[in-house]
């Protein structure tokens, strides 16, 4: 069975960090671009990153670039995603999700896969 399990959301502080992650099982990542998504309550799903199949690519949103990192081991067939500098906006149920790696400009558009997500929670 294909999956993407994200993992390493929790509560943190404004300005504190975290580290996701997002491992398939069921297949090798290693031809997939892998996105992270965001959305938060009332509000629709947004790109967050997004990182080419052999990591040398990578695109962040604005409002994440300079505090946010997309980065890839995929001998561990895991995609990180590391954030610094959070703040509440920040707050929202994060997903990653691959595509087979065609382009790089549309390396994240349309995924195939979906994990379940992982909650962040920016709070004092």
């Amino acid at each position: 069975q294909l999956q993407l399990v994200e993992s390493g959301g929790g509560l943190v502080q404004p300005g504190g960090s975290l580290r996701l992650s997002c491992t398939a099982s069921g297949f090798t990542l290693d031809s997939y671009a892998i996105g992270w998504f965001r959305q938060a309550p009332g509000k629709e799903r947004e790109g967050v990153s997004c990182i080419s199949n052999w990591g040398g690519v990578t695109w962040h949103a604005d409002s994440v670039k300079g505090r946010f990192t997309t980065s890839r081991d995929n001998a561990k067939n895991t995609v990180y995603l590391q954030m610094n500098s959070l703040k509440p906006e920040d707050t929202a149920i994060y997903y990653c999700a691959a595509k087979r790696m065609t382009t790089v400009q549309t390396m994240c558009v349309g995924p195939h896969y979906w994990g379940q997500g992982t909650q962040v929670t920016v709070s004092s």
